[in-house]
């Protein structure tokens, strides 16, 4: 036992203040400067997350009190990154369970709760948010002491301290009506309710690797806790792979956390969480042991992926103008380098040579993948999502989730109507007398794709929607998906607002005058079911009698800008979402008019 370390994770809902309050922990510690620039949201180091507002990767981060390092894991909110959790639950003895004084806790709230307990780890519930003036305190509280009780805790975790907190003025208090100007409560709580790292510096040598990070300088570096003995620069090792294989390896160099920064130790002892650089071959899930004895940690399990999506290179005629990698050998390369640092993640190969099949937790995750890659430099075509089934029993199973949607109580109606539609059931409603309703569903996984931007046109953008994966049910049947058909450029060159000014009638648009189009791409989205050929690059004609002023000025309806997300969620089977780093388009699979299937296709022309 290592008395003077502390291992902790703050785990909560998305946008519950995790990272706020991990800003408010590193400020009060002391280890900035008094005239150093800070950022908010400190541990958001990726660009996706500063932009988001959420966090994708989990951190570490470090500071002292009292003489006690206190190790701190930032992890996801959001069920799609649960890989992320997992891994971090490993490397710590307590969780801070952070919990909003308005919402109360919702699925992912649940789902990292469960994950903890089910990994017996101690911990300390954060109400934060007190400061909010529709905060309900006392309900929240039951709340939380319910969502326990659900989740069958032990008595011992049921047993947990209660803290209140407003984590953006960084201010923790142990009673509501108790003063505090400062953090102290939550640190001095930390101390005493977090046990010390079980383990022996006598024993044998074992590190689990939860993380890998990447540095050009230095290599691979992973990330890991020291469940027992002690490590040392210089020290022959060996990697226990989860294969049950070996490999001999040095230590070259060893860092711990302080902070922000990565300090270089000389040894590392019983409980820290440390970085090894240098060492070749190692992946998430090995332990470091003794050459001659080893002792082998149980490796990490992680839940397994529920949505599937096709990654292909991008064939269209304007593939290579935007993008540096393009060529199904670069994307082979970067999808096995995401399975190096990413566990949720499978990837397997398609009959075609330049077609992946890569499956993960979620809908998010996977777009969060391809915006990774795009603004690195790829060029690459997605499919439409697709849910992963199981024969159990020679009964077909498809993923379930519990969605639960707050909305305004005039809109009850519309959400359950829209839900039902998509096989939704619903099992709880509850009034908080504040105007707004939560609706709890159980819905298959698939009836999720494209539900969002649907459920934000017809509550006004008002809804909220939070999602988790619940299971697998036998298969709910048919599920209507996309009810309209597209607007398909038929011919290649720029769209004009003559031939725009024509289409807007049909449906929405996507595409504005002076786009680049070329056939078979989608241009926008049709009022009707059928897919419909257009001419977007049409010109008006003009004679000597009629000049192009004479007529009335064209006025265009403001055309809809994908983001890609929404372009994920409109695709169809036959469609795909071509993405580069400047541009996402929506295009067919089969780009000839001529060769498309016809499915009905209306015979009128524009």
């Amino acid at each position: 036992m290592n008395p003077n370390i502390r291992n902790i994770a703050i785990i909560a809902h998305v946008d519950h203040g995790k990272t706020t309050l991990v800003d408010g922990m590193l400020h009060q510690s002391g280890i900035f400067r008094a005239n150093q620039v800070i950022v908010e949201r400190i541990m958001d180091s990726n660009e996706l997350e500063r932009e988001r507002g959420i966090t994708i990767l989990a951190k570490n981060t470090a500071i002292h009190y009292r003489g006690v390092k206190i190790n701190i894991v930032d992890t996801p909110g959001h069920s799609d990154f649960g890989g992320e959790v997992e891994r971090a639950l490993k490397l710590v003895d307590g969780v801070m369970l952070l919990v909003d004084a308005s919402e109360g806790p919702l699925p992912q709230t649940r789902y990292v709760l469960h994950k903890a307990l089910e990994a017996k780890l101690q911990p300390i519930v954060v109400i934060n948010k007190i400061d909010r003036p529709d905060a309900r305190i006392q309900e929240v509280t039951n709340e939380i002491y319910d969502l326990f009780i659900d989740l069958e805790a032990s008595d011992e975790q049921l047993d947990f301290p209660i803290l209140y907190t407003n984590a953006k003025l960084g201010i923790a208090h142990r009673e509501l009506d108790e003063p505090s100007t400062d953090l102290r409560p939550l640190f001095d709580e930390i101390l005493r309710t977090i046990p010390s790292p079980e383990g022996s510096m006598d024993h044998i040598l074992r590190l689990l690797v939860a993380n890998l990070d990447y540095s050009s300088y230095l290599g691979r570096i992973a990330i890991g806790r020291i469940f027992d003995g002690t490590l040392r620069q210089g020290d022959e090792v060996a990697i226990a792979k989860c294969d049950g294989t070996l490999q001999k390896t040095q230590i070259t160099k060893l860092y711990t956390f302080d902070g922000l920064e990565r300090i270089e130790l000389r040894q590392a002892e019983v409980g820290d969480i440390v970085a090894i650089a240098g060492v070749e071959g190692i992946a998430i899930g090995d332990t470091l042991t003794h050459p001659e004895t080893p002792r082998p940690l149980p490796p990490i399990r992680i839940d397994e992926p529920t949505i599937a999506m096709m990654f292909t290179i991008n064939t269209s005629p304007l593939s290579g103008r935007e993008g540096t990698y393009v060529t199904s050998r670069h994307l082979r390369e970067r999808l096995h380098k995401e399975l190096l640092t990413n566990v949720s993640i499978r990837l397997e190969e398609l009959d075609q040579m330049d077609a992946f099949k890569v499956m993960g937790r979620g809908e998010l995750q996977l777009a969060i993948l391809i915006e990774t890659m795009r603004r690195e430099g790829y060029e690459l075509m997605v499919g439409k999502p697709e849910i992963l089934t199981k024969i159990m029993e020679g009964v077909t199973h498809e993923p379930m989730e519990l969605l639960v949607v707050d909305c305004p109580e005039s809109y009850v109606g519309v959400v359950i109507e829209k839900l039902g539609a998509r096989k939704g059931k619903l099992v709880k409603m509850v009034n908080h007398s504040t105007g707004r309703v939560r609706l709890e569903f159980t819905i298959p996984s698939r009836g999720l794709i494209g539900l969002r931007s649907e459920m934000m046109t017809d509550t006004r953008g008002t809804a909220v929607l939070n999602s988790l994966f619940d299971g697998f049910a036998p298969w709910q049947g048919d599920i209507p998906m996309r009810v309209t058909g597209a607007l398909v450029a038929d011919r290649p060159g720029r769209a004009t607002a003559y031939a725009l000014y024509n289409l807007q009638e049909r449906g929405e648009l996507f595409a504005g005058p002076g786009t680049e189009v070329y056939e078979g791409m989608i241009i926008g989205e049709n009022a009707r079911e059928v897919d419909l050929d257009v001419n977007v690059v049409k010109e008006k004609k003009l004679t000597n009698m009629r000049a192009s002023v004479a007529d009335e000025a064209i006025r265009l309806i403001p055309f809809r800008t994908l983001n890609l997300e929404q372009a994920i969620e409109f695709v169809n089977d036959d469609e795909f979402v071509e993405t580069t780093p400047a541009s996402i388009r929506l295009r067919k699979k089969i780009l000839p008019a001529n060769k498309r299937p016809r499915r009905a296709r209306a015979l009128e022309t524009n």
